[in-house]
């Protein structure tokens, strides 16, 4: 606690205020947004870049405290600038009088936040004029943040500190709905870095920060299983855990949610291009002497049209007699359809009527049939959705981790990759999309989060030949544009910024950027979404390659941040942070205990 009884508010932030480290006084030239500091002498030698600065004016009667993040730090000396002094220092080597003595250094800081501040009320509010000349600037520290947001400490979450600094950086992530802790709309997220730059790990610990809502609804598309793993009979070492695991069925227990994980084995098909297309991937009619894609295509409608024609329904492909039922119609007449030579018609008929006698054709539509029926432990595609975006009065919602990782063992991971999962990805969007129309209709906001790893590859910027996966791409862009008002949010985590749909990124309203996106195309991407502010982008290029340190110790995943994620960002400027590193710490920051 911050405050005593005596005193108010404002006047235990001006002590803390007054506490704290000065590190210069407002300078020219300035202006509402950016500000130039003078650095005392003192403060010279000191790390200053990304630390968080504040200082004190008065503003319409009533006492302001202003913050923002230094990005650069510039020395200058005069003396040396002028072609005499550098001619001196040419030939002397080094001119005593001047070097060190006539150093001046300035800081750029651009606002992020401003308060107003009377007795203990505590506002928001903007910087409306420049204060003069002189006026002090100070480090903050944790203390004084909590004193400033001491009315908002149950919404608080964190994910790391400021960059390159001790005091952490206050989040806050609001559920999608209306009252309490609530952002009242839904909006989208995105998550950019290369390979290692940790924006897995950040997307874990946001989920955490989202889970603590348990109204709200968490959606997990994994096709690399990389949110699964932590779920999977998960036990915790002594020691702690790595941070890759810091999603987990224990931190999830504590908190008060419930998970479910689907992959292929929990799931209930429910479509008939998907059957379709593990007829033809898994050689059912390879077997039967139909050996070219474009005649295996066509004879899969065909039978799909034959199936429908005898009302027969998905759930009951499993059984013997619709499997010889399908190789008759193969036999007859099928076979005189597809082929216009009779040695192609006899090759099939004769493999067909050979195959109601033999195991391998039966154990192979056995194998694609039974995906399809009712098993134990699996679900439908509709119902697992229906269940993640249903509203609970008495308990909260299950989380929903789709993990499409792992393949049966009869099909190849290229055929999975390329043909099957793009079909499951899309049926689960449809499926969900469809539920949030319904919700809609009924007035009723879903305050569902769906998160989408490999973005880059759901729905590249390029054009996209490969029919299923451009329809994934169809799908996702659409989405991003009409389901926000269904309380529906999307998180996209991609590997590259300038990759992504411009249509997706267009829509984002909160992005984190982690290493690598400091060149070429990335970097114009990334300038056209800051503004083309050259101190925010030079501070962004300092980020170190997390594979570059010495050792595990010393990594620090960086990030830049844009949008409403933090009460220290409604200016609309970008903050920079690194994230935690080490899994008891973040627990313990954000009063997490297991």
């Amino acid at each position: 606690m911050v405050t005593n009884r005596e005193g108010s508010q404002q006047q235990s932030i001006q002590q803390l205020v007054d506490a704290s480290e000065r590190i210069g006084a407002v300078g020219s030239p300035s202006t509402t947004s950016q500000l130039t500091i003078d650095i005392f002498g003192r403060a010279a030698d000191k790390k200053l870049v990304g630390e968080l600065g504040i200082f004190r004016y008065a503003q319409s009667g009533k006492e302001h405290y202003a913050l923002g993040q230094i990005t650069e730090v510039m020395l200058r000396n005069v003396m040396l600038e002028q072609a005499v002094g550098r001619g001196i220092v040419r030939e002397r080597e080094r001119w005593d009088a001047v070097h060190g003595r006539q150093d001046t250094h300035t800081a750029t800081m651009n606002l992020s936040a401003v308060f107003a501040v009377q007795g203990n009320d505590i506002q928001p509010s903007l910087l409306g004029t420049v204060p003069s000349t002189g006026t002090s600037v100070h480090l903050v520290d944790d203390e004084l943040l909590l004193a400033l947001l001491q009315s908002h400490q149950d919404e608080i979450f964190y994910l790391g500190r400021l960059y390159g600094s001790k005091p952490l950086l206050p989040m806050w992530f609001k559920h999608f709905d209306t009252g309490a802790k609530g952002a009242g709309e839904a909006y989208h997220i995105g998550i950019f870095g290369k390979t290692g730059s940790g924006k897995s790990v950040l997307a874990k610990m946001m989920l955490i920060g989202y889970a603590r809502h348990k109204g709200m609804g968490i959606f997990i598309l994994d096709p690399q299983g990389e949110f699964a793993k932590g779920m999977r009979s998960f036990q915790m070492p002594l020691d702690g855990f790595p941070m890759g695991l810091i999603l987990n069925s224990p931190v999830l227990q504590v908190i008060g949610r419930s998970y479910k994980v689907y992959d292929i084995d929990k799931l209930i098909l429910d479509r008939w291009e998907i059957f379709k297309e593990l007829l033809i991937r898994l050689g059912f009619f390879e077997r039967l002497g139909i050996k070219w894609p474009n005649y295996q295509s066509t004879a899969a409608d065909y039978v799909e049209d034959e199936l429908r024609r005898r009302s027969i329904k998905l759930t009951e492909l499993n059984r013997v007699e619709i499997l010889h039922q399908v190789l008759d119609f193969i036999e007859e007449p099928m076979a005189d359809r597809l082929y216009a030579q009779e040695s192609g018609k006899e090759r099939v008929k004769q493999l067909a009527k050979q195959a109601k006698n033999e195991d391998d054709v039966r154990d192979k539509w056995q194998q694609i049939s039974n995906l399809f029926g009712g098993r134990q432990n699996a679900e439908r595609i509709d119902n697992i959705v229906q269940t993640m975006l249903s509203p609970t009065s008495d308990q909260a919602r299950p989380i929903v981790i789709i993990d499409l990782s792992r393949h049966p063992n009869e099909i190849s991971s290229a055929v999975w990759e390329e043909q099957v999962k793009p079909l499951l990805i899309q049926r689960f969007l449809q499926a969900i999309i469809q539920q949030a129309e319904r919700a809609y209709q009924g007035d009723r906001s879903l305050n569902t989060l769906v998160v989408v790893d490999e973005a880059h590859r759901l729905a590249p910027r390029e054009r996209v030949e490969q029919e299923r996966w451009a329809a994934i791409k169809a799908t996702l862009s659409d989405a991003v544009r009409t389901t926000r008002k269904y309380g529906l949010g999307w998180l996209f985590i991609s590997q590259t910024l300038y990759s992504l749909d411009r249509d997706i990124v267009s829509q984002l309203r909160s992005m984190f950027f982690g290493f690598g996106l400091g060149t070429g195309a990335e970097l114009q991407a990334l300038r056209e979404l800051v503004g083309g502010e050259r101190e925010y982008l030079k501070l962004y290029q300092s980020f170190k390659d997390p594979h570059s340190a010495f050792g595990d110790q010393f990594k620090s995943y960086s990030f830049m941040v844009l949008g409403p994620v933090s009460p220290l960002s409604f200016a609309g400027t970008p903050l920079f942070f690194d994230a935690f590193t080490n899994s008891s710490e973040f627990l313990q920051k954000n009063r997490i205990q297991i």
